[in-house]
């Protein structure tokens, strides 16, 4: 047993939760857990419309050889079951704009989301079983980011890139309808298919898009591995060489309850949150402040300077190097970029998909901008309980505009109403090149999808 964890008594920590996903069923699901998945999946879906023909989404289609019956939204003809979902979940996640969970940084959908369907398009599986395996999935992810949080960060991992493997085996098993048993082989398979590495923040590169994808159809692998009798490890969480001892650091101790504590009565998936703006989590509430400011009527050549107070933990992300945060050379690298958020927000006073742009990025006024905007580490910042912004901009007068965000926007604290979900949706099919009618079919079929009897519909989004 790994060293200094606490691990409940009895069953092994998989052999618990997979007992319990086994035996989810639609009806055991409160209301507001089924409202965050069906506003999970209209947003997956727009998001997963607005990349179809962006290049990372052509490049990953490019090297796919296999064919099949699932789809990959945008593109014509069919996938197998594992190219679509890495093609799915690779775009929902490529612009930074999917869901995602408070306290160590997760984004559930991105990973179980694709699995679960294109497992239940193939399956012929019906729409209960997806929403049962879109929450047990999201479910797990979720309680994983609270086992040791930060603790995969520091080691090196993207944590929604390890966890989605796990969160998206769960999905895919209970999508497929296995027992305790296999779910709990399915699992412990999914531990040894799960990676990536963080090394993306170097330049702004491409690997953080692909991570949910890989994990997408590493939980599909699994799962029919483990449903063909395949065998994985019980202690897949908990043993000394399990997921927290590989994927970790000593100095955060993981404790594993947490993955079962309460399984049925506390949901963590009600508490995800949905981004109001196209770029990293942390970046929100700090453009929240800078559009607030210039909704008071703070003049950008009014301001001298700009100091933004943060969270220590969030500097190597998105503060340094600070000559890159301040020119981001490629709009991903902008995504990640707090002083480029807060220039977009004075300036447009949005930051959808269109401020992150090439030719966006090289505005020279907003460069102008970004070179003026410094950070100062405060130590009382919540990070990363809570994400917080402080923006004081000084005025070339000596005078002193100050804003803050308490809580992301978007999450448990401040929610999206469920019209600005759809909207956002709807902006994102618009920005994907579809129609407004393709997109308001889309938009019925996901509203619909949970009741259907199967996913036979889904093919009508091809091409």
């Amino acid at each position: 047993m790994g060293k200094h964890m606490r691990v409940s008594a009895g069953a092994a920590v998989a052999e618990q939760f997979a007992a319990w996903a086994a035996g989810l069923r639609a009806a055991d699901l409160p209301a507001e857990v089924r409202a965050r998945a069906q506003e999970a999946l209209i947003d997956h879906l727009g998001l997963v419309v607005s990349a179809r023909n962006e290049p990372y989404v052509a490049a990953v289609l490019a090297g796919l050889d296999s064919r099949g019956t699932c789809t990959a939204f945008g593109h014509e003809g069919g996938l197998d079951m594992a190219g679509a979902a890495l093609v799915n979940g690779t775009a929902a996640h490529g612009e930074d704009y999917d869901d995602t969970f408070e306290g160590t940084p997760m984004h559930p959908g991105a990973a179980v989301i694709p699995a679960a369907l294109a497992a239940a398009e193939h399956s012929g599986a019906g729409g209960e079983g997806v929403l049962c395996g879109i929450v047990a999935g999201a479910e797990l992810m979720c309680r994983m980011a609270i086992v040791a949080p930060m603790a995969q960060h520091r080691a090196g991992f993207h944590p929604t890139a390890v966890a989605g493997a796990m969160g998206a085996a769960a999905a895919v098993s209970v999508v497929l309808g296995l027992d305790a048993k296999r779910t709990t082989d399915a699992l412990g398979i999914a531990g040894s298919m799960a990676s990536g590495i963080i090394e993306y923040l170097a330049e702004g590169t491409w690997t953080k898009r692909l991570h949910p994808g890989w994990a997408a159809q590493s939980g599909i692998r699994a799962a029919h591995f483990a449903r063909g009798g395949f065998r994985g490890p019980r202690t897949v969480f908990e043993g000394e060489h399990g997921f927290f001892h590989a994927f970790g650091i000593e100095s955060i101790p993981p404790d594993v309850t947490r993955i079962t504590d309460d399984l049925g009565r506390r949901w963590h998936f009600a508490d995800i949150a949905f981004k109001p703006y196209a770029c990293g989590t942390m970046v929100q509430p700090f453009i929240d402040c800078a559009i607030a400011l210039a909704r008071e009527g703070l003049a950008v050549p009014d301001i001298d300077s700009i100091l933004c107070k943060v969270g220590e933990g969030t500097v190597h992300r998105l503060w340094e190097p600070l000559a890159e945060k301040r020119r981001p050379t490629t709009p991903y690298s902008a995504k990640f970029s707090v002083p480029y958020g807060v220039a977009v927000g004075l300036l447009d006073q949005e930051a959808g998909l269109r401020q992150f742009t090439e030719e966006r990025i090289r505005d020279a006024a907003l460069l102008d901008l970004t070179g003026r905007i410094g950070y100062e580490i405060d130590p009382d910042d919540e990070y990363p309980r809570n994400y917080t912004g402080t923006v004081i901009a000084t005025l070339k007068d000596g005078s002193t505009r100050t804003a803050r965000q308490p809580h992301l926007r978007g999450g448990r604290r401040e929610r999206l109403p469920r019209e600005e979900i759809v909207a956002k949706f709807r902006a994102n099919c618009r920005f994907g090149g579809w129609d407004d009618a393709r997109t308001e079919a889309l938009l019925s079929s996901a509203q619909s999808l949970f009741m259907a009897e199967n996913m036979a519909m889904l093919a009508g989004f091809r091409g």
